[in-house]
């Protein structure tokens, strides 16, 4: 089997959609994926593009991908934030994941980022296992916070 690893294209937009909405229900929680696929499509390829991602392709079909944008900490400088990386079901466990997280590796270096960073659920063991090859550190005691499109548009200022 080769496995292709590219740069995502706007082409391939729908069929990442897919992709997480795979991971979504996966993480058992479907109803959370709110983007359009013009949103998500202007979001990486429109004027000002905030996501890059790379795709793992096999007989031509994307079965996997990585989508990161770049983090700013005020303790440690600009970072990659891994939001997603997501190997269909039937691929796991056949190294579609290490390509791509070893791609995402690369970027990191060639961008000059001062790290990587990503969340992972606390119940997702292979997940866990998978990063812990990389010898990454997985913090415990962060939680969460976050705002909702329709929290933002009811919120008075």
């Amino acid at each position: 089997m080769k496995i292709n690893i590219r740069i995502a294209k706007k082409e391939d937009c729908a069929r990442l959609l897919e992709l997480v909405h795979e991971l979504a229900l996966f993480e058992r929680a479907p109803e959370e994926v709110t983007v359009t696929l013009p949103e998500f499509e202007d979001a990486g390829f429109g004027d000002k593009p905030v996501w890059k991602a790379f795709v793992a392709e096999v007989d031509g079909l994307i079965v996997a991908f990585a989508i990161y944008y770049v983090r700013y900490s005020t303790w440690k400088g600009c970072r990659m934030y891994l939001e997603d990386l997501i190997v269909t079901e039937e691929m796991r466990g056949k190294g579609v994941g290490k390509l791509l997280f070893d791609r995402l590796i690369t970027e990191a270096k060639e961008m000059g980022f001062n790290g990587m960073t990503w969340q992972v659920l606390d119940w997702n063991e292979p997940a866990i296992k998978f990063y812990k090859k990389y010898e990454a550190n997985i913090e415990a005691g962060w939680l969460n916070g976050a705002l909702s499109k329709d929290q933002l548009l009811g919120t008075e200022l």
